[in-house]
């Protein structure tokens, strides 16, 4: 009768280690661990019903919240918890919970480290054998995991309080995992007798295949190596002969594949070689191209930020402009109206600057401007806005300024501006400064606080110049007699 190696194979392993020696370890194991569980379950469910008859739980229907944990019915009743877990090494916690709505919340904790759950702590997803549990004694089918540790408990209902209460007991994942542990350490011995086993049968059956697979073997090495015209002749009376004749059959072909291998090889080189040239051509156009890109990007950035400091700024003094500064007025305007502090507008002008013109020419003139910018910039705080309003107009913002504080500012603004002298070759040539001040309180747009402030400049030179002027309307008349009283 001629059998297959593969037969021979299947029939050795199956029949020697999963019918015999796998079968009955898997039955013995999970016998055994059956038990062991029900054991254990048998004794969780026990001691958790006995330390349920000791807990009076209607002496602890006032502990609702950490504010409770003092009360002597909570001390006492912990105390008495801890004796049982010291008394009971398997023991890791015992704890009673209570039904609150559809929340189930810890009433005690036995747990002496600070990872104590407090009275009032709900816990998150209780598994159904705990929520069983306050109905009738129950015992959780596994090991759980939570924010306390891995453990296997059991419960035992509280009768006698206002709301659905029940006693847990958590025993140790360690003492539950040594007695796995040994019920696994006598499967693997039963493992390992049966791969014991089924190597005896293996080395008995490779002894009766080895010589044909050793000549298969060398037989494939020469053809790896490249030596043509190998044949293997065997007499075996199965699938070896058919697989010595699948490997002369390979051997033939792989004849004729080396001689069309190293033909499309050669084509294969000359193809990747054009292929290659042209990528790197077409590599160098596109980085050239990509430079040239990267060049006119920023070019056309460094245009827009010229473009835009130029339509902000005024040429001649490097001030705000007086269309960067009317945007700043109207941001301060709805700052005010959305409840914020006021904002005060100084409005200054170079007395008698004409003169200047007239005198030495505009190229002085553009000079005296330029310190007279200088000066006003130097002169004001960091947050405050100074702008070229026009000609020889500056127009000054302070944030955050009440009425006192401008008119403080314009007069030190004012001294300032006394002092300034431009010396042209032999000459020195000096202006005075008036100023119109007004301060945004109430206004409604930036044009009444311009008007305001540009009447008070009016008034300062009516008034003979070199003098600080607060604007007449009714709204800032109010605000500078309340800042003259304060005063």
């Amino acid at each position: 009768m001629r059998i297959s190696i593969k037969t021979r194979f299947f029939l050795s392993h199956f029949l020697a280690v999963v019918l015999v020696s796998g079968s009955i370890g898997i039955f013995f194991y999970l016998s055994a661990r059956h038990s062991l569980l029900e054991n254990l379950k048998a004794r969780l469910s026990n001691t958790a019903a006995m330390a349920a008859e000791s807990v009076d739980i209607q002496s602890l229907d006032g502990v609702h919240s950490p504010a409770d944990t003092s009360s002597p019915a909570y001390l006492n009743t912990l105390e008495m918890l801890r004796r049982l877990c010291s008394a009971n090494p398997d023991v890791a916690y015992i704890y009673i919970m209570r039904k609150v709505g559809p929340k189930t919340v810890f009433v005690l904790d036995s747990d002496p480290t600070k990872r104590q759950a407090l009275p009032g702590t709900e816990y998150p997803n209780p598994p159904a054998s705990l929520l069983e549990g306050f109905n009738s004694s129950s015992v959780d089918d596994r090991l759980y995991r939570d924010a306390w540790g891995v453990f296997m408990s059991g419960y035992a209902p509280l009768r006698g309080g206002r709301a659905p209460s029940l006693l847990g007991i958590d025993m140790r994942d360690a003492e539950v995992s040594r007695q796995l542990r040994q019920l696994r350490l006598s499967g693997l011995a039963s493992l390992v007798l049966s791969l014991g086993l089924a190597f005896v049968f293996a080395t008995v059956l490779a002894r009766r295949i080895n010589r044909p697979v050793e000549l298969f073997v060398k037989t494939c090495s020469d053809v790896a190596e490249g030596r043509k015209e190998i044949r293997v002749e065997t007499q075996t009376g199965d699938e070896l002969d058919r697989l010595a004749s699948a490997i002369n059959d390979m051997s033939r072909r792989l004849e004729e594949n080396q001689a069309r291998r190293a033909e499309a090889e050669v084509e294969l080189k000359r193809s990747r070689d054009e292929m290659e040239s042209k990528v790197r051509e077409r590599t160098t156009e596109l980085q050239a191209l990509n430079e040239r890109l990267l060049f006119e990007i920023e070019e056309r950035k460094k245009a827009e930020q010229a473009l835009f400091h130029a339509a902000m700024t005024d040429s001649l003094t490097g001030l705000l402009n007086r269309r960067a500064m009317e945007k700043q007025l109207s941001i301060h305007l709805a700052r005010v109206q959305r409840g914020g502090s006021s904002f005060v507008v100084l409005l200054c002008d170079i007395d008698r600057f004409k003169s200047v013109n007239d005198s030495y020419g505009h190229e002085i003139g553009d000079q005296m401007l330029r310190l007279s910018a200088e000066t006003l910039q130097t002169s004001v705080r960091d947050g405050d806005m100074v702008s070229r309003w026009g000609g020889e107009e500056f127009l000054i913002l302070l944030a955050d300024t009440d009425l006192r504080g401008g008119l403080v500012a314009a007069e030190n603004l004012r001294r300032s501006f006394a002092k300034l002298v431009l010396k042209i070759n032999e000459a020195e040539i000096s202006r005075t400064i008036s100023i119109g001040v007004t301060t945004c309180i109430d206004c409604r747009d930036e044009d009444e606080v311009v008007r305001r402030a540009d009447e008070a400049l009016y008034e300062a030179k009516r008034l003979g110049r070199n003098r600080v002027e607060v604007s007449r309307s009714p709204g800032v008349n109010d605000a500078a007699r309340d800042s003259e009283a304060s005063s």
